[in-house]
């Protein structure tokens, strides 16, 4: 029997087009129908970048592409967008027509660099897999292709403060852009310099043809993104350090930044720990000040706050939010759904580390790709007290459903407008906290 996955929360491997978008200047072309790009533009909702969105270069596969092939349409489509786009980098994504046809786009990306234009190509049809999985393809087609042809004038691991660091994925996280920018001033804080690759804060291709210079890597992620560290480990002998999921709130983001600080001066990085830990207290102290300052409005809402919270996400956000609201906000966990479809490879260590969160309490961990069967679980579930769903937009009625309060904070979100917000660190947690109580003050009248 078929089944058909309800309320998806990811994409296809071609939804990787959006790691493209957002790198300044670069620009995907679709080598598949049309059909494609309007999905995953409807999908990521104001992610157009600098060519992204509808107006995102395409071959249109048609019927007659299938039979004779579509390589002659796409070296049309390339030379044009060279004419009419000043771009720093052209990235061609297959779909799955042309996946089946099996045009040689790699040959063809090989005729336009031998004219010495920047041009990657990656296999990306929708049936090899998730684009949490498609955006390690990118990132390594994007090092092997283009960045490896600069190698020569950037030293492998040459610069002993800098270091590559792959988190957030662009768009299909919706706070990637602030938590990527916070990444970048946390780590700077510590006296390193951070590339991050994506997003107005970075460097653009000019960022990325430095990778080879980071002294080490950094990989925020439960389990996406370990390919990109495991190849540039091989390629330019960089090691990582891996942080399991994004630290938000003090406690988890002072154990991030002491896991990297530690990694970092076993690596020979030029940098005082006792300038680091000043920053880390420092940013600490600002947290609690704020926390404390929390203290009457507790108080004075106490019993009309919410006291248990159900999560579907990704796992590095079930993870993450997990032990951030049960520590510092006092919202306990109760059954977790993780929506990204895991490999099952990563499953036991991201439950064990939800499992960590706590000795005295029990939360329970589902892998449901299906969000229709975790909503349906969740409405058969009875707890005492004020609920609280954190998810996606999807989630919104069955929060009224269950007379819950509601915090959109996963992917497709239609009704929540986020630009530069942050959930990642110190500031995150306050966000978070901001977020979760602004929402319930809005239930009073």
């Amino acid at each position: 029997m078929n089944a058909v996955i309800e309320q998806e929360r990811y994409t296809c491997a071609i939804g990787a087009m959006q790691s493209v978008v957002a790198i300044p200047r670069a620009v995907p072309i679709l080598h598949s129908g049309p059909g494609c790009g309007d999905m995953i533009c409807g999908f990521f909702e104001r992610a157009t970048g600098y060519a992204g969105g509808s107006t995102t270069p395409c071959t249109n596969f048609l019927e007659k592409d299938v039979v004779f092939g579509g390589i002659d349409r796409l070296r049309d489509i390339v030379a044009n967008t060279y004419k009419v786009l000043d771009t720093d980098l052209q990235v061609i994504l297959t779909g799955c027509t042309s996946g089946i046809v099996g045009d040689d786009v790699d040959a063809l990306a090989n005729e336009f660099r031998a004219e010495g234009k920047h041009i990657v190509a990656v296999e990306t049809a929708g049936f090899k897999c998730s684009n949490y999985e498609a955006h390690s393809l990118v990132v390594n087609a994007i090092v092997d292709q283009y960045v490896d042809a600069f190698a020569d004038g950037n030293e492998s691991r040459s610069e002993s403060e800098t270091v590559n660091v792959f988190a957030s994925l662009p768009y299909q996280d919706p706070f990637w852009k602030g938590n990527l920018g916070e990444y970048k001033r946390l780590l700077e804080g510590l006296g390193l310099k951070a590339h991050i690759l994506f997003g107005p804060q970075s460097g653009g291709v000019a960022e990325w043809k430095r990778i080879p210079r980071a002294n080490f890597n950094i990989l925020v992620s439960p389990w996406h993104g370990l390919p990109i560290a495991d190849s540039l480990k091989t390629k330019y002998g960089q090691p990582y350090t891996w942080f399991p999921h994004i630290p938000i709130g003090a406690n988890q983001t002072e154990k991030f930044l002491r896991q990297v600080l530690d990694f970092a001066l076993l690596q020979g990085a030029d940098i005082s720990r006792d300038k680091a830990e000043a920053f880390i207290t420092r940013e600490s102290h600002a947290y609690y000040e704020e926390i404390d300052n929390l203290a009457t409005f507790l108080m004075e809402f106490r019993y009309g706050l919410p006291n248990h919270v159900h999560i579907l996400h990704d796992a590095g956000y079930v993870a993450a939010l997990s032990k951030f609201l049960l520590h510092e906000v006092g919202i306990v966990p109760k059954e977790q759904f993780i929506t990204d479809n895991t490999p099952d490879k990563f499953k036991k260590q991201i439950a064990d580390d939800i499992a960590s969160t706590s000795d005295k309490r029990e939360i329970p961990v589902i892998f449901e790709p299906d969000a229709g069967l975790a909503q349906d679980a969740i409405r058969k579930l009875s707890h005492k007290g004020r609920g609280l769903i954190i998810g996606s937009g999807w989630d919104k009625e069955l929060a009224r459903e269950k007379d819950y309060d509601f915090l959109s904070a996963s992917a497709p979100s239609p009704y929540r407008l986020v630009l530069t917000s942050n959930y990642a660190g110190f500031s995150g947690g306050l966000r978070v906290i901001e977020d979760i109580y602004n929402t319930v003050l809005a239930t009073y009248k």
